[in-house]
């Protein structure tokens, strides 16, 4: 793509709070797998929100926080010529938020959850390909995470009732 910008640096990313934003505030900018990077941003962003906030109350503030993606990935998607660039991190940010509130608070549950999601925002099996594919702009960037949320939870629920642990 003409004009695109492969790699951002710092400074296109504080140039704006949309590209910071997007950026999961600098997690995107990692050289080696930036979603995955951005992926764990979700466990102390939601261990703080944990300290003030109820999980219902986690769920209600991710609605916000998707509304801000998909305005933060809207405009850093122009400015970098790439409207789903890899840099662009709030979307498994939000994503694993929502995972998280749902997610028993044991270590083998929480690195479950983080394989199963990091499994199905890589691999996109249907419908999340035909979403990422075919709905554009900054909401396409938020909703092919949250759907491979929905799978990773589903995954989950199931190992719960397999296990007969929660």
């Amino acid at each position: 793509m003409t004009g695109a910008i492969l790699r951002p640096s710092l400074r296109f990313m504080l140039s704006h709070p949309a590209h910071l934003v997007a950026m999961g505030f600098g997690t995107g900018l990692s050289p080696f797998a930036p979603g995955t990077v951005g992926t764990v941003l979700g466990f102390p962003l939601y261990a703080v929100f944990a300290l003030w906030l109820r999980p219902y109350e986690i769920l209600a503030l991710a609605v916000p926080l998707f509304a801000l993606g998909v305005w933060a990935c809207e405009r850093t998607g122009r400015a970098l010529g790439i409207s789903d660039h890899s840099g662009m991190v709030w979307d498994e940010v939000v994503a694993f938020l929502v995972i998280l509130v749902f997610t028993p608070k044991r270590w083998p549950w929480l690195a479950a959850a983080f394989f199963v999601f990091r499994f199905f925002d890589v691999v996109k099996p249907p419908p999340i390909r035909y979403f990422d594919r075919n709905v554009k702009g900054g909401f396409g960037v938020m909703l092919d995470d949250l759907l491979a949320a929905g799978y990773t939870l589903l995954v989950l629920s199931v190992g719960k009732q397999l296990i007969g642990q929660g």
